[in-house]
């Protein structure tokens, strides 16, 4: 029975759903000053479902700007664990080849492996959800600005021109809440209740592949892995192919069943004989099962993902099979493209307009990525009904055939788990903030290559200044402007700049090693560290070239100009 509303309350953003994207969306819109209020439906504290296990670079180089890196870095695996993922016939069995990633230990000096010569601050982290969400949500907690509300289920919205009014019901006592608010995201995850609301519909494919996935406490399984440890094990052999995490680096393991096209059901198979068969155990052989999480496979994508002041970002906007871990990743990718849209706006320098660009620039990547990621699930799925029968056979023709079995599965998977291109080769083109110059195209990226460019869209290639920081340490909370030649007077844009209030900072390099990709005097950069602009000198309008940052519309621009506005501001 529902009681009287008694809880009336106000915030500029309310987010629906605090899992990793709410939170990383809430730290960042509290660092910008934006007031927050986060519903979810869990106890404060309540252990999350063991699921990511991988947070990408350029999610760490956001976690980095946030404050909150070198947590994350010190949690999960032991700091000398390996982070490689290994192929095997079963897991205990015969290794077929294996990934060489560093552990958290050798991760900012390691210069050997396929991912170790990234140009980046912050190379990635394998650390598992249960250990990543705790911290993020202690320090999300803790921040100014923000409203947690635990055991809260969000009901129904209403929008009009000037914010949207939520209800949302108290699961404890019944008492329903009233929120009132600018704009609300909803990071739901896939069955969200907002995205139904905003009648966005998930199109694409229903099911790639169901998976059977258990989450197991096994203390005498490491002693009978042999060689050298990891994070990832591959087990493949012809009565189950499966994955398995090392959650913990001691006990815990997450295995990964992967059903069979003939086997649709989560119970088609024994459970208890597919985990055996994927660690290569006996019936003896004793664990004890924390937790069943199995999960489907899909590509699956909202059909927009904004109605009006009401947003989407995560599982609530697109699902799909996480390799390359980017499943979360991509939600946080979405997070923080829309956290500077809206922290614009609450401060208000941000014309309404800027918030176009969110859909214009996420909606293709996803599309993209989600393409991605279904096209190597399918490319998986046929190597691992192609295992041949013989692979475990003694003596060289079994060598042989698991050398070559060996080599095939780390050029298939080696893209995937140093995912170079899905890091920092995307690039948003037909944005509303994002001005194209004619020079050159977007280099072109794969799941695991990439070329740096500074074709606006792209992101700004990495270098290290000459104090020794991070270029993005230096970046300033809104558009920061890198000039190589301090002949170029840029203080007219400074004057446009200042009088919309939009935050611009001008960066003077006088670092001798750049990245090539650099041939501009003038590069503008976003607070997410895609480039807006470049060019040899300011244009002859720079109030326009504000005014396209800053998001308005060619209307709006018109009618400035006619009103003579240019000449007021200056």
């Amino acid at each position: 029975m529902t009681k009287t509303a008694d809880t009336s309350m106000q915030a500029d953003v309310l987010i629906v759903g605090a899992g990793p994207v709410g939170l990383t969306l809430a730290m960042d819109l509290a660092s910008r000053g934006v007031s927050v209020i986060l519903c979810e439906t869990r106890r404060f504290a309540e252990p999350p479902n063991v699921k990511c296990n991988h947070v990408a670079s350029r999610t760490m180089e956001q976690f980095r700007r946030l404050g909150v890196a070198q947590q994350l870095r010190d949690a999960g695996l032991p700091a000398d664990h390996p982070n490689d993922v290994v192929f095997r016939t079963t897991v205990t069995g015969t290794e077929l080849t294996r990934i060489p990633i560093p552990c958290r230990r050798d991760r900012y000096t390691e210069t050997e492996g396929p991912d170790a010569w990234w140009p980046t601050p912050e190379p990635p982290h394998r650390i598992n959800q249960i250990y990543l969400e705790p911290i993020l949500l202690k320090h999300t907690a803790a921040l100014p600005g923000v409203t947690l509300l635990n055991r809260t289920r969000f009901e129904r919205f209403t929008q009009d021109a000037e914010g949207v009014s939520a209800i949302a019901t108290d699961m404890d006592s019944g008492a329903t809440r009233s929120i009132r608010c600018r704009y609300m995201v909803g990071c739901d995850g896939g069955s969200s209740p907002v995205r139904k609301q905003i009648g966005a519909k998930l199109e694409g494919t229903a099911v790639i592949q169901r998976v059977q996935s258990t989450f197991i406490r096994a203390p005498q399984l490491r002693a009978l892995i042999p060689g050298k440890p990891a994070w990832s094990y591959y087990a493949m052999n012809p009565r189950r192919c499966g994955t398995m995490f090392a959650i913990d680096g001691h006990e815990t393991w997450l295995v990964h069943n992967h059903l069979n096209a003939e086997e649709p059901e989560f119970d088609s198979v024994d459970r208890d004989t597919s985990i055996r068969e994927i660690l290569g155990v006996g019936p003896d052989f004793h664990y004890d099962i924390i937790s069943k999480e199995d999960w489907i496979g899909r590509r699956l994508v909202a059909t927009r993902f904004r109605d009006g002041r009401v947003f989407l970002a995560g599982d609530a906007a697109h699902l799909w099979v996480p390799y390359a871990g980017y499943g979360m990743n991509a939600g946080i990718a979405d997070a923080l493209n829309l956290s500077w849209l809206l922290g614009a706006c609450v401060q208000g320098w941000g014309d309404e307009a800027i918030l176009d660009a969110y859909e214009a620039e996420r909606l293709p990547i996803t599309e993209q990525v989600s393409q991605f990621a279904m096209d190597h699930a399918q490319k998986m799925i046929r190597a691992r009904r192609a295992v041949p029968p013989d692979i475990e056979a003694p003596g060289p023709a079994g060598d042989a055939q698991r050398a070559e079995i060996g080599r095939e599965a780390y050029a298939l998977n080696v893209q995937q788990f140093c995912c170079g291109g899905l890091n920092f080769g995307y690039f948003y083109t037909g944005s509303p903030i994002i001005v194209p110059d004619g020079e050159h195209r977007a280099p072109p990226y794969s799941m695991g290559e990439f070329t740096p460019s500074t074709v606006p869209g792209c992101r700004a290639p990495h270098f290290w200044l000459a104090d020794g920081r991070s270029l993005y340490d230096a970046f300033g909370p809104g558009y920061t402007l890198l000039r190589f030649d301090r002949s170029v007077d840029v203080r007219p844009l400074e004057r446009a700049a200042a009088a919309y209030r939009m935050p611009l900072t001008v960066l003077d390099i006088e670092t001798a090693s750049l990245p090539k990709a650099y041939a501009h005097r003038l590069v503008m950069c976003r607070a997410d560290q895609h480039i807006a602009w470049r060019g040899a000198h300011l244009p002859a309008d720079v109030y326009d070239l504000v005014a396209t940052l800053r998001g308005e519309t060619r209307r709006e621009r018109g009618r400035r100009r006619a009103l003579a506005w240019e000449g007021v501001l200056a």
